[in-house]
């Protein structure tokens, strides 16, 4: 396999990143999904020695994998080193892999965990997340609340929303970009960050209300 070739990083890692809607607007989170209904079977195929499976699993979620990871470590350089050990990970794994879970949830896990030992390795503690309140769940409850999704209007909130991400707990930035760049669901997000439902929910909920906060100046 020309794995050098395949595990090139996406040309534009920023392309599609989650953006806002025009100021003023009400909006809510939305869930886009990269999975499709074959890449478990794509990787099965894959595990089987078909090298054109993986290729075709690369090309679906390299963009969105990339952008998840370098939101988190927020650096090009250690986001490139470790984009390469997810996939060496999932190349490690393909004999392996049982199609237990959605494709993208068992790849993001690995996403998740890899971002963990970078920071392990680097020496960085994780922030002490703030506990939700019952002000910022009733402020974000499911009935179409404003939060950070759409497109932005400009490079200045791209830049607001770069700014804001990187002020999140570790823990809840995760959260977030599972959901806004994986595309994955609560039960998902418990499953790849290895925590309870309810705790990926407050996660989630509380760094949409803190992204909220930063970018309308409340």
């Amino acid at each position: 396999m020309q794995q050098a070739r395949i595990l090139d990083p996406p040309a534009r890692p920023d392309a599609g990143l989650v953006r806002l809607a025009p100021r003023g607007t009400s909006t809510k989170l939305v869930t886009v999904s990269h999975d499709s209904p074959d890449d478990g079977k794509l990787m099965l195929q894959y595990g089987a020695g078909n090298a054109a499976a993986f290729e075709e699993l690369y090309s679906r979620h390299r963009a969105p994998l990339w952008r998840f990871v370098l939101r988190n470590l927020q650096d090009e350089a250690a986001t490139a080193d470790v984009f390469q050990e997810i996939w060496a990970r999932v190349i490690a794994h393909r004999e392996r892999y049982t199609p237990t879970a959605r494709f993208t949830t068992w790849l993001y896990r690995i996403a998740h965990n890899c971002c963990v030992d970078h920071w392990r390795r680097v020496g960085r503690s994780t922030r002490r997340e703030h506990p939700a309140g019952e002000e910022v769940l009733a402020g974000l409850a499911d009935d179409g609340a404003p939060a950070p999704d759409e497109d932005a209007e400009n490079e200045e909130q791209a830049a607001a929303l770069q700014a804001a991400l990187r002020e999140l707990p570790e823990a809840q930035r995760a959260a977030f970009l599972l959901y806004v760049e994986g595309g994955l669901g609560l039960v998902d997000i418990a499953a790849a960050t290895g925590v309870g439902v309810e705790t990926a929910k407050s996660r989630l909920r509380y760094a949409a209300a803190r992204l909220r906060d930063a970018l309308t100046g409340t």
